[in-house]
């Protein structure tokens, strides 16, 4: 359940209160049945697609656990399923996600009953099948914030008009039209219908018949007032009905509640709700199966055509009583009491229509109305009883056959009464009411590309974000401003690498590999520091040149700068490829030799790295940094693990994947490969650089959990596919070019996993995020980023399509089917980025460009996280109190730092 309808709920005075009135049940507010399945959308809403899920949707259905229901979720910005008939078994229910949507087919011939007459007006109607049937079942329900919607407005496949305009053209032809009704509810006990909105219904809405057992609460029906037989909810010889904090709006009857030819309508509470347009809060036509039991307590209407109505004649009346009205305001309605036995005056039998024992109790219409109060005849009039009801001046009165309790008289017309002053109401006062009436709800529309204001845009300034360093808490004021202070380039170097030079004229400072020249510096950077030298840095020059090797650079006693006086960058590069996958055993072959005689210290990230099984994505990196103020200028880094060619070896062990005779090995995955991974180095510096990779290109780490280390990146560019720029450290880019490879159908540009009290993760000025032309990124589905949910091993934000499945908290990360744990530190590993003054290309999703982490229904899942707010909010809905179980204080859930601010943009421009 959202934030927001939660909070509304509660001011309505829903949470958990328990209902009984003249539904015989003890009534509360339904609960979210467990999940046996989610389902993900395919389609974005504005896709307009006309493509069905209606098999895995149906499939789902029929293969769930009782007790449990098939749920439908979001995948970022595809929210739309569509879907011809679809049938609830006994027991099982159906979940929609806010965001949303369940579309009903317009193809006609999907609905067909019996005959092919499905949208097709004629003599006979009702022979459409319902978009939704629950039929002789048990413990069924359609729960969740999500919406419904018949699409009655729409064109009908193959025809030049809705359904709504074939309605229409019915009653002008004086035949009938063929529409399916949205959910009909047929011989079943112990229905549910939970939040959920329903609108555009091409007949009725809900309608239920002989039903015992049913509840609608918090749900929004919505539908045009001029749209022809779409009635709200309709009871049907049923018992036991509530409904309950509703809002609904659309063209035909609110409610109507009918005794027809099944039998019996009786125990029904319509509770705490809302209407708008329609034609009222009523009962029939059909009476002759019999009404009552009835209490209508309040509500609110305002705009319908009729008010309190009951409505019935001589070809289909009967016995209505015991009809309570209690606590009514009407505003703005052409008849706000309507109770007729001659609903249509050409009628003809003797099903003679009774009303009796009808209360009305504390009723209010504002504004000016027509009242209707006719009994059939003498030897059957209406029995009514008023208790302070209160009627707008200047409403007209047509009273007829008609008993009536006053509170201080009772009077008997038999004859028709025209006397505008009969029945003597009182004057309302608006106050009463004042505060009842509400607009119906908006649609809840969250924002999935939240802009800075300007005011929190001058939090992003680079002064400000590289101004601190250290615990996130106990940060250290150390104001750096990188642009002011360019990397320089000495006259002389300390060091010269040539990967051409045949020989060395000095083994010291001359070098043929570049991990030679940096073991060298940090060996010397030591004794220099032991001499309290006054050199404040080295600088090692690289000649232009393809240097084939691992860069490693442990913590250093002097910074260090790596740099090329060739200012195209792609004429130095280093490069190598490793990835993932690779076992420790061939990394050792590969590379030992560059790390024989090497320092300690380097020795030891090279061991850490060999050891593994697999050297995992820490252990790819081609250049690894872990020294704190060390730069890097004209230099391309690449890791080349698929860059040239597939590693058939890694890709397509069997030496086939799907490969025909004369065609290339096809690429089954990606592994990750690092192109440079920063480890919890502090005010390094790179200038016009190139990163190139696909998965994972650069890694910028924390050395510990909410430890902030700076980099900063200068007219540099970095490339790839998924995930590209990832870590925990505050990062800035200035003027740099981020490119999106275009091999992968969904690509996602970052992966920050910045704990939740580090004040910035990334922040990008005056970048331009372009692709490579291809025709996966030219298709507008590639994402700004997602944020790394690092370490977890479950998820609690959402169950996974695994029976009796818990994420809970604990100290630990651990998944053992079906139960597993989260921690507090993983929990607050949220990501932040913010994007400023950039150009977004094409290739990134306009409506929705950042991504939930994995989808809905995976054990990796986490929904997106735009700021604090957000955080909390979907802590408390995993049932996490970040108060009570994190030991935040109360006042750190509202936004009002930039460490509050997770995801945002300001003064983009999107191609």
């Amino acid at each position: 359940m959202s934030r927001a309808i939660l909070a509304s709920l509660v001011l309505l005075g829903l949470c958990c209160e328990a209902v009984q009135a003249q539904d015989s049940r003890i009534v509360k507010q339904p609960v979210m049945p467990r999940v046996c399945t989610i389902l993900t959308a395919n389609q974005a809403d504005h896709d307009g697609s006309a493509a069905l899920d209606t098999a895995r949707i149906q499939t789902a259905l029929d293969q769930c656990t009782q007790g449990q229901a098939v749920e439908l979720a979001a995948n970022n910005e595809k929210n739309r399923f569509q879907a011809g008939p679809l049938r609830l078994p006994g027991g099982i229910s159906l979940m929609i996600d806010p965001e949303v949507t369940l579309y009903a087919s317009t193809d006609a011939a999907l609905f067909h009953k019996g005959t092919q007459s499905c949208g097709v007006n004629g003599e006979k109607g009702r022979n459409c099948r319902p978009f939704i049937t629950i039929e002789d079942a048990r413990g069924s329900g359609i729960y969740g914030s999500g919406v419904i919607d018949g699409q009655g407005g729409k064109l009908v496949q193959g025809k030049q008009e809705s359904w709504w305009q074939m309605a229409r053209r019915a009653q002008q032809e004086n035949n009938e039209h063929n529409v399916p009704r949205l959910i009909e509810i047929n011989r079943s006990q112990d229905i549910t219908l939970y939040q959920v909105t329903l609108r555009n219904a091409a007949n009725f809405h809900v309608t239920l018949n002989q039903v015992d057992g049913f509840t609608a609460w918090g749900i929004k029906i919505d539908t045009p007032a001029n749209a022809r037989n779409t009635d709200g909810i309709d009871p049907i010889s049923s018992r036991n009905i509530t409904i309950a904090h509703s809002f609904i709006r659309t063209g035909d009857d609110n409610i109507a509640i009918k005794g027809g030819k099944s039998g019996l309508v009786e125990n029904v509470s319509i509770l705490h709700n809302h209407f708008y347009s329609g034609h009222g809060m009523s009962i029939g036509s059909e009476t002759n199966g019999g009404v009552r039991k009835i209490l209508v307590q309040d509500l609110t209407m305002d705009g319908s055509t009729s008010g309190l109505r009951i409505k019935s004649d001589v070809s289909r009346g009967g016995m209505v009583e015991q009809v309570r009205y209690e606590d009514i305001c009407l505003r703005n309605v052409k008849a706000p009491i309507d109770i007729d036995t001659h609903y249509n005056p050409k009628a003809q039998g003797n099903a003679i229509p009774q009303y009796r024992e009808i209360q009305l109790d504390h009723v209010s219409s504002l504004t000016p109305g027509r009242i209707i109060l006719r009994g059939y005849d003498a030897q059957h009039p209406l029995g009514i009883q008023f208790k302070q009801v209160a009627i707008a001046a200047n409403s007209p009165q047509l009273v007829q056959y008609a008993e009536i309790q006053l509170e201080q008289r009772d009077i008997k017309i038999a004859e028709q009464n025209t006397l505008a002053d009969a029945l003597n109401f009182q004057t309302p006062v608006a106050a009463d009411c004042q505060t009842k009436f509400l607009d119906f709800p908006a649609p809840e529309e969250r924002n999935f590309r939240p802009q800075l204001r300007p005011d929190q845009a001058k939090q992003y300034a680079m002064s400000q974000v590289l101004r601190t360093t250290g615990v996130a808490g106990k940060e250290v004021v150390d104001p750096w401003d990188p642009v002011t202070q360019e990397i320089a380039t000495p006259v002389k170097p300390d060091y010269l690498v040539d990967g051409n030079a045949k020989e060395l004229a000095n083994s010291k400072t001359q070098f043929t590999r570049i991990q030679a020249a940096i073991n060298q510096a940090v060996l010397d950077a030591r004794q220099l520091s032991a001499e309290k030298s006054k050199k404040s840095r080295l600088y090692i020059q690289v000649l232009p040149g393809f240097y084939h090797e691992l860069i490693y650079v442990p913590a250093s006693a002097l910074p260090i700068t790596l740099y090329s006086t060739e200012s195209d960058a792609r004429q130095t590069k280093i490069y190598a490829s490793v990835h993932a996958a690779l076992l420790g055993k061939s990394f050792s072959e590969k590379y030992a030799a560059q790390f024989v005689g090497v320092d300690r210290s380097i020795q030891d990230m090279y061991q850490a790295a060999k050891e593994r099984n697999v050297v995992g994505t820490n252990g790819t990196a081609i250049a690894w940094i872990r020294a704190d103020g060390f730069q890097i200028k004209n230099i391309t880094i690449e890791n080349s693990y698929n860059k040239d060619a597939v590693d058939i070896k890694t890709e397509c062990p069997n030496s086939r994947c799907g490969a025909t005779a004369g065609t290339a090995p096809v690429v089954v995955v990606h592994h990750q490969a690092v192109a440079m991974m920063v480890e919890g180095a502090d005010k390094v510096q790179f200038e016009n650089i190139r990163l190139h990779g696909f998965q994972d290109t650069l890694y910028l780490r924390s050395s510990a959990v909410a430890k902030t280390a700076r980099s900063f990146f200068y007219r540099s560019y970095i490339e790839g596919n998924v995930d590209f720029i990832f870590g925990d450290t505050t990062a800035y880019f200035y003027r740099s070019e981020i490119k999106s490879l275009g091999d992968r159908a969904t690509s996602y540009v970052l992966a920050p996993n910045t704990n939740v009290k580090t004040a910035y993760g990334f922040v990008f000025n005056e970048c331009d995020f372009t692709n490579d032309g291809s025709a996966n990124a030219l298709a507008g589905q590639f994402y700004l980023g997602r944020q790394w949910f690092h370490t977890q091993k479950c998820t609690p934000y959402a169950g996974i399509n695994q029976a009796d499945y818990s994420c809970t908290l604990a100290g630990t990360d651990s998944y053992q089917a079906p139960r597993g744990s989260i921690s507090k530190s993983v929990l607050e590993t949220v990501g932040k980025a913010v994007i400023l003054n950039s150009t977004i290309g094409r290739h990134i999703q306009r409506q929705h460009p950042w991504a939930d982490w994995n989808k809905k229904g995976s054990l990796a899942y986490r929904p997106a996280q735009f700021t604090v707010s957000d955080y909390w909010r979907n802590l408390r809905d995993a049932g996490v109190d970040p108060v009570l179980h994190l030991g935040y204080d109360a006042k750190e859930e509202s936004v009002t730092t930039s460490a509050d601010i997770f995801l945002g943009e300001f003064n983009n421009v999107q191609q």
